[in-house]
């Protein structure tokens, strides 16, 4: 079974010769303090940022935990659907949280988003951008008036950025009530090492990091990720493959299926599908050896993710795909 259902990277970001080097100059023996200094800086570098505005530690999971925990007490506001681990943090910490909800068509209404924290005041909103599960990427514009509104009541507003290498680039201003949360698991294709980044402000940084573990990331994780970032042209060849596949993936469903099955615009690695015919293309695309995702929640009936996989794998899910298109187009001629 071909996994398309965890947006993960397909393609490695380093080759079996490089891993053997770094290993073979890891020091596994002393805490990894110089490592972690040299991996911040690296990334820092490469987005021209101070190593003083960026901070690691055990996947985003771990940075939305803490800020579950580390920021203010009050209930967290967040978009529905999103990514669903806000809702399991929340709930482990027993903060309350609040929703606003899609639209018909898996948009969100800027008006509406304003109006819940206007009348909950949350003590943090947070939103996936570029979305998921939608893959729809909100403006700039739209995210200035959501940080405006949360500045007004003294909340923060945390950007989760998993995908935003899939999508277009954005400079939003770093103030202190400003967090952008990035993974190293997609894009960047070390998922299994689990990389999370914070950007934002020194001061913020400081009241995440009051409760930090003294090493939140091992030798060997930090080594590969520094290798990776020190090397610019790596990362544009990971990242100009990683869209490649993004694009071939996008372009299967919107020329096969699109007139038929609703298909969102993604700026991700991922693509939404949904309506009355959604679920069989996915059921069919299953039964043939691919694993999609399929969602249980009330709001996300009919609706079926893929994710990106290897040029040869999407080749062969683009031939089940137009089989499927073949058999229903025969069904409807049949019933007329």
């Amino acid at each position: 079974m071909i996994r398309i259902n965890k947006n993960e990277s397909p393609i490695p970001a380093l080759d079996d010769a490089t891993l053997k080097n770094i290993i073979a100059n890891s020091n596994f023996n002393f805490y990894p303090d110089e490592e972690y200094d040299a991996f911040i800086k690296s990334y820092a570098d490469y987005y021209q940022l101070s190593p003083n505005q960026v901070s690691a530690a055990n996947g985003s999971d771990e940075w939305i935990q803490k800020c579950m925990i580390a920021l203010p007490d009050g209930p967290v506001l967040t978009l529905n659907p999103d990514f669903f681990m806000y809702t399991a943090y929340a709930h482990q910490i027993n903060r309350p949280i609040h929703y606003v909800d899609a639209e018909d068509d898996y948009t969100f209404s800027l008006d509406k988003i304003k109006q819940s924290i206007q009348k909950l005041k949350p003590a943090f909103f947070i939103m996936s951008v570029p979305h998921n599960p939608s893959g729809i990427q909100y403006p700039k514009a739209f995210l200035e008036e959501i940080a405006n509104e949360m500045q007004a009541i003294g909340g923060y507003f945390i950007i989760d950025e998993a995908y935003l290498d899939f999508g277009d680039a954005y400079d939003i201003k770093l103030q202190d009530h400003i967090i952008q949360m990035r993974t190293l698991s997609k894009a960047f294709a070390i998922a299994g090492l689990r990389v999370g980044i914070v950007i934002s402000t020194e001061k913020t940084i400081q009241t995440l990091n009051r409760i930090a573990h003294p090493y939140p990331l091992n030798t060997l994780t930090l080594n590969i990720a520094t290798e990776i970032f020190s090397n610019k042209e790596l990362v544009h060849s990971l990242l100009t493959q990683q869209r490649q596949l993004s694009t071939q993936l996008k372009n299967i469903f919107e020329q096969h299926v699109s007139d038929i099955i609703h298909v969102i615009p993604s700026k991700t690695n991922f693509v939404l599908t949904y309506g009355d015919l959604a679920e069989s293309l996915g059921q069919y695309i299953y039964e043939h050896g691919y694993l999609p995702r399929f969602y249980d929640e009330p709001n996300m009936q009919q609706t079926v993710r893929y994710s990106i996989a290897t040029e040869s794998e999407l080749n062969e899910l683009e031939k089940i795909v137009k089989e499927w298109r073949q058999e229903y187009d025969l069904s409807k001629r049949k019933i007329n």
